[in-house]
């Protein structure tokens, strides 16, 4: 089963490719509703090949923990880059243990004609008995990260040109 996303955000593609690798982004995506707080050591940027567990509370309900597993990717499609980050890790212990797959993919690519747009495709494909049960959720769980991401994106793009920077 999948849940995917398909939208455009204010910020560039560079931006939207650090925010993907920022464990700190990834918490605020998800917040208030949901924290994730380190169960292991977590990298202060996630780079291809690392892995983290984290515990996840919902308004301090300890929900489970999740393993991460970062890979990333990058493609040229219709003559555009496209850098995709896979968490190919899987719920350790609470609800969403239940499921037997666990593959998260986010892709981010630059809007023609517009550099300071990102298109933003994210994929979340979930299998086991108890995914039918689990969709909705997260299914649901996936539209409040789209509103969060649209919401957070301008503030990604921190970097100041250095006359502005200077001035500021």
């Amino acid at each position: 089963m999948r849940v995917m996303l398909k939208f455009e955000i204010d910020c560039d593609a560079d931006a939207a490719w650090r925010a993907i690798h920022s464990p700190q982004v990834a918490s605020e995506l998800y917040g208030p509703l949901i924290t994730m707080s380190p169960f292991s050591d977590v990298p202060s940027t996630w780079e291809h090949g690392d892995n983290a567990a984290v515990a996840v509370s919902l308004a301090a309900v300890p929900l489970g923990k999740q393993f991460i597993s970062i890979t990333d990717s990058e493609r040229m499609v219709a003559g555009r880059r496209v850098r995709i980050m896979r968490d190919s890790g899987i719920p350790l212990t609470g609800p969403l243990a239940s499921l037997d797959v666990w593959d998260h993919q986010m892709a981010v690519s630059s809007v023609a004609g517009h550099p300071n747009r990102t298109l933003w495709r994210d994929r979340l494909t979930i299998g086991g008995a108890s995914a039918p049960l689990l969709w909705p959720t997260l299914w649901a769980l996936w539209q409040w990260r789209q509103l969060r991401i649209t919401q957070l994106a301008p503030s990604w793009a921190f970097d100041l040109p250095e006359a502005e920077s200077a001035t500021a």
